[in-house]
């Protein structure tokens, strides 16, 4: 695959996947036709996340036929042990894989896959677009290329992956911020250990200069009640994503989310101390998806359910 431009803006044909499309698909000969044939028994295809879709499957003893990938794909298995042969470019391959074992295939790859045996698995494909704004948050010159992985094992990856499923089965409760940080740092990680780039990536130190801190917090409190993304928090300090958020752990001591999290956290308590505060109200006012949440939140955060917490104030 010759290298490619790290363009601020994709090209059309890598632009984020549409709304529509809501499954993980291939194509296969004329035909786009879901990656696995079963319903997904995790989806995130109605969350706020952009350019990344994730299923997790329980797949049986089965062949998918020769089919050819338009995103990046990445397989985590999550239970085994399991045979599996594959079929790519002329070439074969058989393996024994455990939970933990992970796959990697980059756009334009053809491949076919037998399972021998059931397993259980996650499975991401992400737009091409987001890979290139990773390397521009990198400061790359060019999206790097990438080799086909059939078989390896990477704990940072795994977590990612995991989280983000944990987050799909949770109905994405907690909030589009963390989908966003959870992506970038997924996309980031697969750049820096598995993209083969002639030089390191300049390494970022310092935090964020205190004029554009104070904005970036009063962007925060004014916006609580909404959805806050990384992006309009890297707008308002005047730097990339990935320099953003890394330079605002260094200022605040804690990640943007957690940061939001906190303030909201704070917001609500004295939101609750008001005579008469209702709590579906409050969760309303401070950017919850719906009391339950709110109140889940709350407790993990305080210790204690608000109704309580309110009581004793």
């Amino acid at each position: 695959m010759p290298p490619r431009q790290a363009q601020a803006e994709a090209s059309p044909a890598a632009q984020p996947q549409r709304a529509q499309e809501t499954r993980i698909s291939v194509l296969r000969g004329d035909h786009t036709v879901p990656l696995l044939p079963d319903q997904p028994l995790t989806s995130n295809r109605h969350s706020l996340w952009k350019g990344v879709l994730l299923e997790k499957h329980r797949v049986g003893a089965v062949e998918i036929p020769e089919h050819e990938h338009s995103t990046f794909c990445l397989h985590l298995q999550t239970s085994g042990p399991v045979e599996m042969d594959w079929s790519t470019g002329g070439r074969t391959g058989h393996l024994h894989t455990d939970a933990g074992n992970l796959i990697f295939l980059p756009p334009r790859t053809r491949d076919s896959i037998l399972w021998h045996g059931p397993s259980q698995r996650i499975i991401a494909s992400i737009d091409p677009s987001i890979f290139v704004q990773a390397a521009n948050q990198l400061e790359m010159k060019q999206l790097p290329d990438f080799d086909l992985l059939w078989s390896f094992h990477d704990d940072q990856v795994r977590l990612l992956l995991t989280e983000m499923e944990r987050e799909a089965s949770s109905n994405w409760s907690t909030g589009p911020l963390y989908g966003d940080l959870l992506g970038l740092s997924l996309s980031i990680a697969l750049i820096r250990k598995y993209g083969r780039v002639p030089t390191a990536p300049p390494p970022t130190t310092g935090g964020i200069a205190p004029a554009a801190l104070r904005r970036v917090l009063e962007f925060i409190e004014a916006n609580l009640a909404t959805e806050v993304r990384l992006e309009d928090l890297a707008a308002v300090a005047n730097l990339s994503l990935y320099h953003f958020a890394r330079a605002f752990r260094h200022s605040m001591g804690t990640t943007p989310h957690q940061h939001v999290l906190q303030r909201r956290i704070a917001t609500a308590k004295a939101l609750l101390r008001r005579p008469g505060a209702n709590i579906d109200a409050v969760a309303n006012a401070t950017g919850f998806a719906d009391a339950s949440h709110f109140s889940k939140t709350f407790r993990k955060q305080a210790g204690i359910t608000p109704k309580n917490w309110q009581r004793q104030s």
